[in-house]
């Protein structure tokens, strides 16, 4: 077949090579009975949430601008809908972002580390510079050396630490930012699943920082991509237009819409306050058991159902033993990929999905006959 002379001396350049990120939940290996390798909430979603999944239209495409749904979000947010840009959940809105930053000319971006592997990744296969930073302060100082249009990300509360910071960082922080042409993004993943203390985030300081909301986590779905953004109050609404062009066509599915639309019911958020006083209990419970196998656990920091665990004794091969595990039905989210070898990121489970863990760690740890 013949290629057209207008196409004929076009070239396709390679793309980064960019390692692709880890994450938690099935593998290659197929389901996961017993996971502690991702942060989704693991009590049953309601009855009210599943009723409305069951009844959702999949025979017609969701109205295309989403109007209704970003009227009923922008109220629970306390914006204008004007504000509101759905997303298929934060990977995709991590993608999305990244792009119209880049589009804007934008060519740097901080990133937190340890921290979610999307957003380096995003920022790599556009070309863009990253910058790690491990403390406020280091990126306080960062920003103030490297002045100029970049995304700034921060996680609250972070991941995979499930550590948080305190209220009065975030002024001084969203001024060192501005100051420098750069634009705060507060992705609010784990905030529904907060156990301990209040948002720390003040009202004002949130208002001007682009917003990153996915409630999947928090409902034990995280199989229903979907999210959304808030929009800067400060921001020029063409930015905003942008990346919601940038969506593809009904980014959400129907089931999407339903699962945000339920998200914003009184009801399911008193389901979600009972969730938590559950998931303190399992996790003090849960740390109990885990110091009984002779864990070392940093968690002095963490507000949320996740924490940072290892071993105390040697473990002649950590690799392998996780393999062991997983054999059993059982995963644990390697840290490695976060830059903390020898750590796993382990959350709050059932009390016998951590008996499972328990007993498994025994046996492996039995000297072989």
């Amino acid at each position: 077949m013949s290629v057209p002379s207008s196409l004929s001396t076009l070239s396709v350049s390679a793309a980064p090579a960019v390692a692709w990120p880890e994450h938690g939940g099935p593998d290659a290996a197929g389901p996961v009975r017993f996971d502690f390798s991702t942060n989704a909430n693991p009590l049953p979603a309601p009855e009210e949430l599943w009723q409305v999944l069951r009844q959702v239209n999949r025979c017609c495409y969701p109205e295309p601008s989403y109007r209704a749904l970003r009227a009923c979000l922008g109220a629970w947010s306390g914006v204008g809908a004007e504000r509101i840009v759905p997303t298929a959940g934060s990977s995709e809105a991590i993608r999305r972002l990244s792009l119209a930053a880049h589009l804007q000319g934008w060519r740097e971006v901080w990133v937190p580390e340890p921290g979610y592997a999307d957003y380096r990744v995003a920022a790599q296969m556009l070309g863009l510079r990253v910058h790690a930073w491990r403390t406020p302060e280091q990126l306080m100082a960062g920003l103030r050396s490297h002045p100029g249009p970049a995304l700034v990300w921060i996680t609250e509360p972070a991941s995979p630490t499930g550590g948080t910071l305190p209220p009065e960082l975030w002024p001084l922080l969203l001024a060192r930012a501005h100051a420098g042409g750069a634009h705060v993004v507060l992705d609010r993943a784990y905030e529904p699943l907060r156990l301990y203390g209040h948002d720390p985030v003040p009202p004002d300081v949130a208002q001007q920082c682009w917003q990153m909301l996915s409630p999947n986590k928090a409902l034990g779905l995280t199989g229903i991509r979907a999210g959304w953004l808030v929009v800067p109050e400060h921001l020029p609404m063409l930015m905003g237009e942008q990346v919601r062009a940038l969506a593809p066509s009904w980014v959400l599915s129907a089931e999407g819409v339903g699962l945000l639309q339920t998200w914003c019911e009184p009801s399911l958020q008193q389901w979600l306050s009972e969730c938590r006083t559950t998931l303190r209990q399992w996790r003090q419970a849960q740390r109990d058991q885990l110091a009984q196998l002779g864990w070392m656990q940093e968690d002095e920091d963490s507000v949320t159902p996740f924490w940072l665990a290892r071993p105390m004794e040697a473990v002649l091969d950590w690799t392998e033993r996780q393999a062991q595990l997983r054999q059993a039905s059982i995963k644990l989210r390697d840290a490695r990929s976060f830059g903390l070898p020898g750590w796993v990121r382990i959350s709050t489970q059932s009390p016998t999905t951590v008996a499972a863990l328990r007993d498994a760690w025994r046996a492996a740890a039995r000297p072989s006959a």
